[in-house]
């Protein structure tokens, strides 16, 4: 088992946004979260990183208990967050964006092959290298955040709605990157509200409703009931 959230609840002042779910990754799989907006999904993905602490249970990564764990201890041991949003350094080059990525890694052989990995992925990174995060398009911003991610050299990766404001056929290009991630190695946990996309790469995951797990299995045979398309796409 790569990650094992075991019945955790989250608290945001005296609301409960997550009420107790258990969620497993399998090393080498992609695993989907997927629900309306407000159900928690987001929350998942923070819990999981450090940026918001749990109130009861335990989360599990590569048999290291993680929650309570400082952040940048979690990267170090191999999750990496592309939060919704991309949250980049908006005035900061590409090249300088990815940079940061690997900020906590001292093996500089490493992060310049894994640099040069990202580019001959994202081509159009590597174009753009000097320019400005902030005068990329909304598609060309996510490809940058996800390469920053893969910079932390992840073993699991969490992408957060990462179609978000995308057209059609970014999405379409994005759904062939995260294949090519997962082909590559890496364990990916999404949460996504894009049907098509949620489907095109996972096969496995979980429908959220409110803060609870309401059902779970293969996404493809989830998503023909109308109950939850209605509620996912809602």
């Amino acid at each position: 088992m790569l990650l094992n959230l075991k019945d955790i609840r989250v608290h945001y002042g005296k609301a409960e946004a997550i009420k107790g779910i258990t969620i497993e990754v399998m090393e080498g799989t992609v695993v989907g979260i997927i629900g309306a907006n407000g159900a928690g999904k987001s929350t998942i993905l923070k819990a999981v990183c450090g940026a918001v602490p749990t109130t009861k249970g335990e989360i599990w990564f590569m048999d290291k208990r993680i929650d309570g764990m400082a952040p940048h201890h979690i990267v170090k041991l191999g999750v990496t967050h592309v939060p919704e949003g991309r949250h980049l350094f908006p005035y900061m080059s590409v090249l300088a964006n990815l940079k940061i990525g690997a900020y906590l890694r001292k093996d500089k052989a490493a992060v310049k092959k894994d640099l040069d990995g990202v580019f001959e992925r994202f081509p159009r990174l590597y174009e753009r290298r000097d320019q400005q995060a902030s005068t990329m398009s909304g598609g060309e911003q996510q490809m940058l955040a996800i390469g920053r991610g893969l910079m932390a050299k992840p073993h699991l990766l969490l992408l957060d709605e990462p179609s978000l404001g995308l057209a059609p056929l970014v999405v379409q290009e994005l759904a062939t990157i995260i294949k090519s991630i997962h082909q590559s190695g890496i364990s990916i946990l999404l949460v996504e509200q894009n049907a098509g996309l949620v489907t095109q790469v996972t096969e496995r995951g979980y429908v959220l409703e409110i803060g609870k797990v309401v059902l779970e299995g293969n996404l493809k045979e989830i998503m023909t009931n109308e109950i939850v398309r209605s509620a996912f796409l809602g």
